[in-house]
Order: C-alpha cells, then sequence, then structure tokens
C-alpha cells in the first residue's frame, strides 16, 4: 500500500482528530470523517497496534506523541522498513517482566511500539518513549530527569547521569550514529555521557543499527566494539563488517526484510 492510499489518508485524518482532543467518540470520528463505525474500529486496531490510540468505554483516547511524532517524521526515509526489521528482531531479546533501558532514537522509538503492551519495567531518557508507556497499564515507567535536547526530545546531561548511576536493568538499548573499528559514535558529547551510564547500569548491551551507520565515525565515542553484548542490524551490512563484529566476541543479528 503506497502513502498516499485512501486508507492512510483516512488514517492520518482519524490520528489528527484523535490527537486534537486527546479523546472522541467512536460516533464523533465516524461521523467526521464519513466512514461507517466499522471502518473506525479497524483504523482505530491499526493506531493501537502503533502505540498510538488506546480504546476504551465509549472512545478512544491519543497515547502517542503531543507532536505526533515531528522528531522522526523527517528521518522516514528509504532506511525505514530497514529499522522496523531491526526493531521486530531486537523486540524478540526481551522478556515479559525485563527492566530495560531504551534511549531516544528513532530505531529504538520503533521498538518501544512493539513493546508497549507487555509487562515490562522501562527506563527512559527520551520524551516520544516515555509517552508511549504512560498510558499503559502493563509497564512500569521511569522517566530520566535532565536537561531536554529540543530537537531529539531526549534527557541529557549531569542529572541524567547521576539518576542513571542508581539505576539497574537487564538491558540497555541503545542506538549510535556511526560505527568504526574503534567503536561506536553518537553526535552529542552530552549525550554519549549519558549513554555511557546507560551502559554501566545494564547487565548488557544491545545496539540497534541500520548497516549505513557502520565504516564511520561521529563526533563522540560511546565504546569500544566488543563492550556491548549484541547488535541487531539489517541484512544489508556488509561481509566485513559482520566478521569484525564477531571477531570482537558481539552476538550480531541480521534482521530479515519485512514482507509488506
Amino acid at each position: 500500500m503506497s502513502n498516499g492510499s485512501p486508507t492512510e489518508a483516512r488514517r492520518e485524518n482519524l490520528r489528527r482528530q484523535i490527537q486534537a482532543t486527546g479523546f472522541a467518540s467512536l460516533l464523533e470520528l465516524a461521523a467526521e470523517l464519513q466512514v461507517s463505525e466499522s471502518t473506525i474500529r479497524r483504523d482505530l486496531d491499526y493506531l493501537e497496534e502503533l502505540g498510538e490510540a488506546r480504546r476504551t468505554h465509549g472512545g478512544v483516547f491519543w497515547t502517542g506523541s503531543p507532536t505526533n511524532m515531528r522528531l522522526f517524521e523527517g528521518r522516514r526515509d528509504n532506511r525505514w522498513e530497514q529499522k522496523r526489521a531491526i526493531a521486530q528482531a531486537a523486540s524478540q531479546l526481551i522478556g515479559d517482566s525485563d527492566t530495560i533501558i531504551l534511549d531516544g532514537g528513532s530505531t529504538t522509538y520503533e521498538l518501544a511500539r512493539l513493546l508497549v503492551r507487555r509487562p515490562l519495567q522501562v527506563v527512559t531518557n527520551s520524551l516520544p518513549v516515555a509517552n508511549l508507556f504512560a498510558s499503559s497499564d502493563k509497564s512500569d515507567l521511569v522517566l530520566v530527569g535532565g536537561y531536554v535536547h529540543n530537537r531529539t526530545g531526549v534527557t541529557l546531561g549531569p542529572f541524567a547521569n547521576t539518576m542513571l548511576e542508581s539505576l539497574n536493568v537487564r538491558h540497555a538499548v541503545i542506538s549510535i550514529a556511526g560505527a568504526d573499528e574503534r567503536g561506536y559514535y553518537n553526535s552529542n558529547m552530552l549525550l554519549v555521557g549519558t549513554e555511557k551510564e546507560m551502559l554501566r547500569s545494564a547487565d548488557e548491551t544491545i545496539i540497534v543499527a541500520d548497516s549505513t551507520k557502520f565504516g564511520h565515525a561521529s563526533l563522540s565515542r560511546t565504546c569500544q566494539l566488543g563492550d556491548v553484548a549484541t547488535v541487531v542490524t539489517d541484512d544489508e551490512l556488509s561481509p566485513q563488517w559482520q566478521q569484525r563484529l564477531t571477531d570482537a566476541g558481539v552476538q550480531l543479528i541480521i534482521a530479515p526484510a519485512l514482507h509488506p
């Protein structure tokens, strides 16, 4: 289905209607969009799967970002299907009742969408990720405080780092801006400082990153290649990089492409 299909256009209008008020009844939505209640129910099932809405008696609540995920809209390029596949593979590594840290990358957001209905303890420095879990009745949420980076919606800096020092989690799921033979990188030095505390707080770390991230550095290094337990990436990662990660002692998981 193309992004310009009538179904996608209707669902985008539905998103806007619910987001504008925070709550809407099925009758109101059907009348506003001039479709049947059964069509609205199917579209709401779709939005619930994405973690953007939650149905209740008589209507539906908006549970997505207040900004309709504008933080990530610009990144929805031709790599988005790979990121979704990576998130799907990474979700299999998380067990029910696990305690996890999720950072603020676009791939970790896709992972959060898949985890939002599972019984978990979630620690995050991402406002969009926290917003997904805030309305969940199955997950416990801990939001890390600190300076909010307005372009990415993540908290970072000394206050965030101090809070993370006192926490212990099973998994830290981290995104990266790049990787070379010396390790993994991100482009914000304050963010890297906070991610280092995430790594120290976790029993094991999972890197989620599409294959284009490998082979170049960014501004600040988070850790060495072998300092993480697992890397989840897509099936376009070069054989050379697959070997390099394996030689570093990393469990490499190649996410299969998602079928339409």
